[in-house]
């Protein structure tokens, strides 16, 4: 069978297939014993290690996008431990060779990328992409949000000492976080997470990966927190003098 064959039976319980080119392919899915969540394999196991490396490649390449490690041990009939030293081989071969490709984990996932060293080439023949500016209070948040994943706005408004929706929203029309879910509490305020987007842009392969904070960082963290506290608990007796002139005319004495 070839890698196309491969490729296309690689989802077929999903129905359809999204590709790097545009084309949709996908079956039925088949009646099986197999537990849920398994795919059925119409097709022999790939016993030589070079041919799982080739057919792996070949799914990463065409799938353009991240691809979990249960669907490329699906695509070379192999458990899952087959396919991770399979594609690890492949990740090493490519980090080896002089090759403007290379391969990224995300988290339980794996994507063909373009090295990063070869950008500025990149763009003398594309378009330079609009890059996302991400201002120091949209990168406050998003580190409270990767921190301390899922979170809601009011825990990370109670951080902050500040309202957080517009960060928040930045955030989300940037893809770097997300909704993940609802909190089980009066009004079930959202939860958010970081992305897939933001392992990639910030070059970790999960949120495990993320830098422990020292005690210094923290102790930085928590003075500049309470500093922005203090001010706004200083503007609040300003505010309520600025209110009673606007009703009376003149602030009380």
């Amino acid at each position: 069978m070839s890698n196309q064959d491969r490729i296309e039976a690689l989802e077929a319980g999903a129905g359809v297939v999204e590709t790097r080119t545009g084309k949709l392919a996908g079956s039925e899915k088949k009646e099986s014993k197999e537990p849920e969540g398994q795919m059925e394999l119409a097709f022999p196991p790939t016993e030589d290690e070079k041919e799982q490396e080739a057919v792996i490649e070949a799914v990463l390449f065409t799938m353009g996008r991240s691809v979990e490690l249960r669907q490329l041990a699906a695509a070379i009939g192999q458990p899952e431990e087959v396919a991770r030293k399979a594609v690890e081989r492949l990740t090493k071969r490519y980090r080896s060779a002089r090759s403007g490709m290379e391969i990224t984990q995300l988290e339980d996932s794996y994507q063909m990328c373009t090295k990063a060293a070869y950008y500025e080439n990149l763009i003398r023949v594309a378009s330079a992409p609009r890059k996302q500016v991400l201002t120091e209070v949209v990168l406050e948040t998003l580190s409270i949000i990767a921190y301390k994943q899922p979170v809601t706005k009011m825990e990370i408004e109670k951080i902050r000492g500040v309202k957080s929706d517009h960060a928040v929203n930045r955030l989300v029309e940037y893809n770097l976080v997300y909704e993940v879910g609802r909190l089980d509490a009066p009004g079930r305020p959202a939860l958010f997470a970081t992305t897939e987007e933001f392992l990639r842009r910030f070059g970790v392969g999960s949120v495990q990966d993320l830098p422990d904070l020292g005690p210094e960082q923290e102790a930085e963290i928590k003075a500049e927190v309470e500093e922005e506290l203090q001010l706004k608990l200083e503007e609040l007796p300003a505010e309520a003098a600025e209110e009673t002139a606007g009703e009376d005319g003149e602030p009380e004495a």
